[in-house]
């Protein structure tokens, strides 16, 4: 299942095609629930992209940068230390 809180976008659908016609200063926010598919792979010259999928076609992708690729991997292992959901 996945989520979309948009605020303030507009979009125009001509002809089967969708353009962004408002302001630049909305802003978007995406959940997915139930992933059951991750992958990790390069992206660019130096970013790291997460991909997340449902069993639905839903998808999220994310690109890091190598610094906030390591604070994601110390979260989990910090949550993997002090939490029962790893159990």
């Amino acid at each position: 299942m996945i989520t979309l809180d948009i605020d303030g976008l507009t979009f125009e659908l001509k002809e089967g095609a969708i353009k962004h016609v408002g302001a630049s200063t909305a802003a978007a926010e995406a959940k997915l629930y139930d992933v059951d598919a991750v992958e990790v792979r390069e992206f660019g010259d130096e970013r790291v992209k997460l991909a997340f999928a449902d069993d639905e076609g839903n998808e999220v992708e994310i690109a890091l940068f190598p610094g906030q690729a390591q604070e994601v991997a110390r979260g989990i292992e910090l949550l993997e230390d002090d939490s029962r959901v790893f159990e």
